[in-house]
């Protein structure tokens, strides 16, 4: 591994993240150097300790704090995630067959409390983007955070399980998250489909389009809807989700307004786990296991950096 360190980046990683990071503009100041802090930070999400605990090879703990908390707000991680599956894609390693599901992740007593005004607005960098980065322009543009509306805009509420948050996203047949999204514990997974699958944004590394339409998806009965269908089908996407109980029932009772049964691939559907097996995967970081970030865009920062190694390595 790079520098000597149990889970940080090997050399073959870090080269491809590399030409993806912010760079100074001269302006601001130097970043100190970028590998040992993602190191921190990939240490951070693996372990799930305090920042102030992080080991000193590490450098200083707010620097590295404070570096995934910017790249958290303005994009960074994202990005890096989109240029990671860009490279799979090219190589024509990705199927294209997507999978959707969530997964309630236990919130810990030091992510509540929370500022209740919303984040600052961000300065365009902290210290740019080089001329010469490669794909710049084929990504999504940094925006501003969201949260600053107490626990719900937080992406923080209550369920069955407590106090919790749901980490909606999608993966493709080898388990590597696709796209992500942090809603409140007793947020309904219906209504969260097509925002994930609209966060699917794929950059070709050359002239072209990012791509954003999967070929397939497949899902559970929680997306078994009016909504969730009547979007696929716009989009010219075939799918497999199981019809609700009810609903099959309530079909001959309604006569020809109940409409024809909607298709179903029982070998596509057997497929389905491999979302499941991504969110194992993403839960082996015990930072996203539980929560610890009071901010709802860190914690989506946090589970995204667990997503670029799951695609780094996979």
């Amino acid at each position: 591994m790079g520098q000597g360190e149990r889970g940080g980046l090997s050399d073959a990683e870090w080269e491809r993240l590399r030409p993806f990071l912010p760079v100074s503009n001269g302006r601001c100041g130097r970043w100190r150097d970028h590998r040992q802090v993602i190191n921190g930070i990939l240490y951070r999400v693996r372990t799930g300790v305090h920042w102030r605990d992080l080991p000193e090879r590490s450098g200083p703990w707010k620097t590295v704090y404070e570096r995934h908390r910017l790249w958290s707000a303005d994009g960074t991680w994202e990005r890096l995630l989109q240029q990671v599956q860009a490279a799979v894609d090219a190589a024509g390693e990705i199927d294209w067959d997507i999978s959707v599901d969530s997964t309630i992740v236990r919130a810990h007593q030091h992510a509540a409390g929370a500022r209740t005004d919303p984040p600052p607005a961000l300065a365009a960098s902290k210290g740019g983007r080089g001329a010469g980065t490669s794909g710049r322009n084929s990504v999504a543009e940094p925006c501003r955070p969201a949260g600053g509306g107490g626990a719900g805009g937080e992406g923080l509420g209550r369920s069955r399980g407590g106090f919790t948050g749901k980490a909606h996203l999608s993966a493709d047949s080898r388990c590597r998250p696709f796209s992500l999204i942090v809603t409140p514990g007793q947020r309904a997974d219906c209504t969260q489909f097509i925002p994930v699958l609209g966060k699917i944004r794929v950059p070709r590394l050359g002239p072209g389009r990012p791509r954003k339409k999967p070929d397939s998806v497949a899902a559970d009965k929680a997306y078994s809807n009016s909504p969730c269908r009547a979007y696929l089908r716009r989009c010219g996407v075939r799918h497999t989700i199981p019809e609700k109980t009810d609903s099959r029932a309530a079909r001959p009772r309604k006569g020809s307004r109940g409409g024809r049964p909607p298709g179903f691939d029982e070998e596509r559907y057997k497929k389905r786990n491999t979302v499941e097996r991504a969110i194992n995967r993403l839960k082996i970081s015990r930072a996203v296991a539980t929560r610890y970030d009071k901010r709802g865009y860190v914690f989506l920062g946090t589970v995204t950096v667990a997503a670029v190694i799951i695609w780094l390595r996979v």
